[in-house]
């Protein structure tokens, strides 16, 4: 019954924790600036500013719930000094708006690396002081075992829900040429049950904690960590380059969790292990990037054809099953190669009905077509990447 209630409190807790509030700020802020940029790129808002807040408790709620076993079974303990200090590193690197950074390997890992930093007696006066002294006694062992379970979760978020929603833009090549891109920028919120000082729990089995720490008494702190997630992709299909992140992270992960083994029995390999952890993902992030800038451009001018940049949400065009990066070649029977080319062959047949020879990402040539209605969005809700600028001019 006393762990029951200790659950339900712990649970409670996760709403006093001032990070809960900072994150849904941070979604709608870059949310506003995400829709932003659409409407300057192709002058109309491509998702919902609320897009990045949709996915921020979920699926990392039942996610950081199944890791919880883990972290309770084990006796993950954390002071709070240390869940403070956590905060204050995600705080920290989470700015200007950004979730470039907010990987486990750098909250948590700066934050192993931190402790051995500050004094033993803590620094300044007060509750910062002793917050400060608890940072400095933090279980190295559990912060990673925490910090290893995290970037497991960190990679699974990314392989299945880092490709959905992800944002067109027009962008500048190195060469200065005008080609598309796709932003994904995530933010995931997994709160874990940890153990922290208190006196409502006592060891409820004569195995129990595993980790080893001093007095038996705890109390129950459901945590939210923060995951972020942000790539760039103009090179290939957005959800294959995203998918292909994510196993690399979650390999990092299933890595570091072995690895993390040794920690448990020799404290001092857990600085190892972050060590490996912040390498590890930063050397993920860079090859990304690198072979992705130099890779050619996919979303480009072509001499045959439209690639699709970008597809609007509940427009004909997402009903008639286009994908983003494949080419549009013929629209009613006409060749095309030019956005303004592809509105004038919408015309043909008074707009009732709209056929369209399409290449996929496989290569192969498909037809799809579909009876069209006054109410529905006059340009397919198609996008492409060139002469956004020059039709309105024109239109003018």
């Amino acid at each position: 019954m006393d762990f029951a209630l200790e659950l339900l409190k712990g649970i409670g807790r996760l709403f006093l924790h001032p990070l809960t509030y900072l994150f849904l700020l941070v979604s709608f802020f870059v949310g506003l600036s995400r829709v932003k940029r659409e409407r300057q790129n192709f002058h109309v808002r491509v998702f919902d500013f609320i897009l990045e807040a949709k996915y921020l408790f979920f699926p990392g709620i039942i996610i950081g719930l199944i890791l919880s076993v883990v972290t309770v079974l084990l006796g993950v303990y954390v002071s709070i000094g240390t869940i403070v200090l956590v905060a204050v590193l995600t705080f920290i690197i989470s700015g200007p708006w950004t979730f470039k950074w907010l990987s486990p390997s750098y909250t948590v890992g700066l934050a192993v690396l931190a402790t051995l930093l500050i004094p033993a007696d803590g620094f300044c006066e007060g509750f910062i002081q002793t917050w400060s002294a608890q940072a400095h006694n933090a279980d190295l062992p559990s912060l990673t075992i925490l910090m290893s379970l995290l970037v497991l979760a960190e990679g699974y978020l990314i392989w299945k829900f880092g490709a959905k929603g992800t944002s067109p833009a027009i962008v500048k090549s190195k060469r200065g040429q005008e080609i598309g891109a796709h932003y994904s920028q995530k933010l995931w919120v997994v709160p874990l049950f940890v153990l922290i000082p208190g006196s409502a729990i006592t060891s409820v089995f004569p195995w129990w904690p595993v980790l080893s720490i001093d007095g038996t008494s705890f109390s129950l702190f459901f945590v939210p960590f923060a995951i972020g997630f942000y790539q760039r992709i103009q090179s290939m299909v957005p959800f294959k380059s995203i998918e292909f992140t994510g196993k690399r992270v979650l390999a990092l992960g299933v890595g570091l969790t072995i690895i993390t083994i040794a920690a448990i029995f020799y404290p001092p390999a857990a600085v190892a292990v972050v060590i490996l952890a912040i390498i590890g993902r930063e050397w993920i992030r860079l090859q990304q990037r690198r072979s992705d800038e130099k890779a050619p451009a996919l979303f480009t001018k072509r001499t045959q054809g439209l690639v699709v940049l970008g597809i609007i949400p509940h427009s004909p065009a997402e009903k008639m099953g286009l994908k983003v990066g494949e080419v549009i070649i013929k629209v009613n029977g006409i060749a095309i190669s030019e956005v303004h080319k592809f509105y004038e062959a919408l015309q043909v047949n008074n707009r009732a009905f709209c056929k369209l020879e399409v290449i996929d990402e496989n290569g192969e040539v498909r037809f799809t077509q579909r009876a069209l209605y006054d109410n529905e969005h006059h340009e397919l809700g198609i996008l492409f990447v060139h002469n956004y600028t020059k039709r309105d001019s024109q239109a003018g």
